[in-house]
């Protein structure tokens, strides 16, 4: 056993060692990037803020790294442990702990699932507006972590928007009690945000407070076809400025993006033909007869301006979810694409087709016969792509190849290498691309400061 590791034992109080689990689980090796595994010297639960605490003090005496997972979804890297380091995960640190309607907020434990955190809002009427592909899998705390953004940024904002209160744990034991559920709140320096965002670079979350919506009682979404990207353009407009804060949803998906994702079982094209655009369009109201007129009276509009060329209207909620179904297909590209390289970068939204184009060519010339497909949130500057060599793999040469045709592009664009996934370690050698010197300069010191031994998550999101 590592010397260190030894130390980190003998500091630690007998009854948080119930804590460990041996052997380390697979699944607790790596996310859900294309890295490869690492199994760390020990893996522990903690069942509360106590427990990490004191793992926590007892690793930083020890000088031992430690690595905080939480529902292991990411794609960056970023809970991948260390070999001679202590992973973290918070999975037994579930429950909802309180839900005040007065206040709007829910206050959860880190280790929460997302969807369970859907559902207790549902239940009291109330609306979390945070919505992810990996919904059932992913927990707040990683949410919270990375600020997850997901399809509806564009009325809500990003996971950032949707904490007012914190608990973390610093590197050397300290416990930060943030837990405000004040919307208005100025006093000072907002110690919550150094935590959201930070990849658990600065501190372990054990407990937050989630900003609450009235729910919404009618749901309205169709599907449109469009010519050219100027038209996307314009249409976006249109929805900004007749649906106003109804609009909860904007997804664009470029027609090589639909070619595949109709090729996934069970997804279908709610068009009659096939268009160089798809834009799927979500509205969320609290009067049926009221938004329902206001939705289906935008669509005329649009159809009257000839802005589309086609649209498909949701009858129905079942109708809703089978045009969430298209824009969704991508989760099961992997057995009908094969290996590939997923994206998630932001970009100005007036630039996107454009970038995408030259992408699309700067792909073909580093893989021989390289392809990629695109399609995003757009409305919040977000576009995710697809690349790959067909017939190849996911090995790290194809890999670095395609990172360099993309986040180049995304350099010359001026936009960002991460837009909602988090930097981790496949990303770090590109946030230069998006953060200048003096910024990457201030990141360092504020990690130097709250984390002078470099024990938490170390090598993640940027090197001291």
């Amino acid at each position: 056993m590592d010397k260190k590791i030894q130390v980190f034992f003998t500091n630690l109080p007998s009854s948080v060692l119930a804590c460990r689990v041996d052997p380390v689980p697979e699944r607790n090796l790596i996310d859900w990037s294309s890295l490869e595994g690492v199994r760390p010297a020990a893996l522990f639960c903690p069942r509360s803020i106590a427990d990490v605490s004191a793992i926590m003090t007892a690793a930083n005496l020890a000088g031992v790294a430690v690595v905080p997972q939480g529902g292991l979804t990411g794609l960056c890297g970023g809970a991948r442990p260390q070999a001679s380091g202590i992973a973290l995960s918070l999975e037994k640190m579930v429950g909802i702990e309180e839900i005040d309607t007065d206040s709007a907020t829910m206050t959860v434990l880190a280790g929460t699932p997302l969807e369970t955190i859907q559902h207790a809002a549902a239940d009291a009427d109330m609306f979390f507006a945070l919505d992810l592909g990996a919904r059932g899998s992913c927990v707040i705390g990683g949410n919270v972590g990375t600020n997850a953004g997901g399809n509806r940024v564009i009325r809500y904002g990003m996971t950032r928007d949707l904490v007012l209160g914190i608990e973390a744990v610093l590197p050397d034991g300290t416990i930060i009690n943030a837990l405000s559920k004040l919307i208005k709140n100025n006093t000072g320096y907002d110690v919550r945000q150094l935590f959201i965002g930070s990849e658990g670079t600065l501190g372990i979350v054990t407990r937050v407070v989630l900003r609450l919506h009235p729910a919404p009682t009618c749901t309205h979404a169709a599907v449109f076809g469009l010519s050219d990207y100027e038209s996307v353009l314009k249409f976006l407009a249109g929805a900004r400025r007749q649906l106003g804060p109804m609009l909860s949803a904007f997804e664009a998906m470029w027609s090589d993006y639909l070619e595949i994702a109709l090729a996934v079982p069970g997804v279908r094209n709610p068009l009659q033909s096939r268009h160089a655009f798809t834009v799927l369009v979500e509205s969320q109201g609290t009067d049926e007869k009221i938004d329902g007129e206001r939705f289906m009276g935008f669509c005329e509009t649009m159809f009257e301006t000839g802005v589309i060329e086609d649209a498909a209207v949701s009858q129905s909620l079942a109708d809703v979810q089978s045009f969430w179904g298209l824009r969704d297909a991508c989760s099961e590209f992997k057995t009908t694409v094969g290996p590939h390289f997923a994206f998630d970068i932001g970009l100005p939204t007036g630039k996107i087709d454009e970038f995408a184009r030259l992408c699309r060519t700067r792909i073909a010339d580093a893989l021989p016969g390289g392809k990629s497909v695109y399609y995003g949130h757009i409305a919040d500057g977000n576009l995710h792509l697809l690349g790959w060599q067909p017939g190849g793999t996911t090995d790290e040469i194809t890999g670095h190849l395609l990172d360099e045709a993309v986040y180049e592009t995304v350099r010359d664009f001026g936009g960002s290498v991460s837009a909602e996934h988090g930097i981790g370690l496949t990303k770090k050698r590109y946030l230069a691309h998006s953060r200048s010197p003096e910024e990457l300069e201030l990141m360092k010191t504020i990690k130097r400061a709250i984390d002078p031994n470099n024990i938490l998550n170390p090598g993640k999101v940027i090197d001291l």
